[in-house]
């Protein structure tokens, strides 16, 4: 894959709302197969699509990666050969923020550094209404940066990675949204009405206790808001104060992690990791070599 397809590969990514980690090898001391420049892409599934380097270093990427893509943070990661003390992973922790230092054993030589970019799509805020409330969120979000999507068609589906839907459609077809944002199990559901008739609407909709203590009713917090502006402003303040539950729903969660009983070296759990099943147990490795070595005398590596 040449850099002009993985670019282009990323903004595919990027369009479809894919969150993802751009792996980029900044430096490479000698042995190593990978040289700066190099990059890939890690995917929430922990395929590595790229390259920075051989199996191992790739292992470490892609465990890296999802973790990153977890938090939606980036780091500068170094993958080298020599074994780190306590006293000294113990610096590197204190000392050096944004940086991750892996010591992989399996490494023929040479050191790694590559900076790791998560590119998390932003919170998209589904609006549904054409009143002056749902213009004014439509504004204000994209000034915030949130990705707003805004209809006044009741069947239009819900995108299914929405964090937020706001009915602000003055009583004109709110149920069958409501339900529709329920149903989908949406973090923020909001509706602007007054808060008498907001009640009315929930008393006929028959929702149960549950349902009824998810729909944020008038939304926005009271702020004191007067206009269309101020309560969008006051819905996204909403919004903020509910951030936590929002991004717990709707970021993929850590990866499982196995060590590798060869070389100790943590492994992502994921669909395509090398794995070797030994007395109905399954066993996780960082490469080929360290499968082999177990496969082969597996006596030797139970723990």
């Amino acid at each position: 894959m040449t850099s002009t397809d993985l670019l282009r590969r990323a903004q595919h990514l990027r369009e479809q709302r894919t969150p993802f980690v751009l792996a980029t090898v900044v430096r490479a001391l000698r042995p190593t197969s990978a040289k700066p420049g190099d990059s890939a892409l890690v995917l929430p599934d922990g395929t590595v699509e790229g390259f920075v380097g051989g199996t191992c270093a790739a292992t470490t990427v892609r465990l890296q990666g999802l973790r990153l893509i977890s938090s939606g943070s980036s780091t500068l990661l170094r993958i080298t050969p020599d074994a780190l003390g306590a006293d000294d992973l113990e610096e590197i922790v204190t000392e050096s923020e944004g940086l991750v230092t892996v010591a992989n054993p399996c490494l023929s030589g040479g050191t790694l550094e590559i900076f790791m970019e998560a590119v998390v799509p932003p919170a998209l805020v589904y609006v549904f209404g054409e009143a002056p409330v749902a213009q004014a969120l439509v504004r204000l979000g994209a000034a915030m940066g949130y990705a707003v999507s805004a209809t006044t068609d009741p069947a239009e589906p819900i995108p299914p990675d929405a964090s937020a839907v706001v009915i602000a459609a003055h009583g004109v077809n709110e149920e069958p949204v409501i339900r529709a944002a329920l149903a989908a199990e949406i973090p923020y559901v909001g509706m602007v009405a007054s808060r008498r008739r907001a009640e009315g609407v929930l008393d006929e909709m028959g929702l149960d206790p549950a349902q009824r203590a998810r729909v944020h009713s008038p939304a926005g917090l009271d702020i004191g808001a007067r206009g269309a502006n101020e309560i969008a402003l006051s819905i996204f303040a909403e919004m903020v104060a509910n951030r936590a539950a929002i991004t717990t729903e709707q970021t993929p969660a850590a990866p499982a992690v196995a060590v590798d009983p060869v070389c100790g070296m943590q492994v992502a759990i994921v669909a395509d990791a090398l794995r070797f099943e030994h007395d109905g147990t399954m066993f996780y490795f960082c490469g080929p070599g360290c499968r082999d070595a177990f496969a082969a005398t597996p006596e030797r590596y139970r723990r």
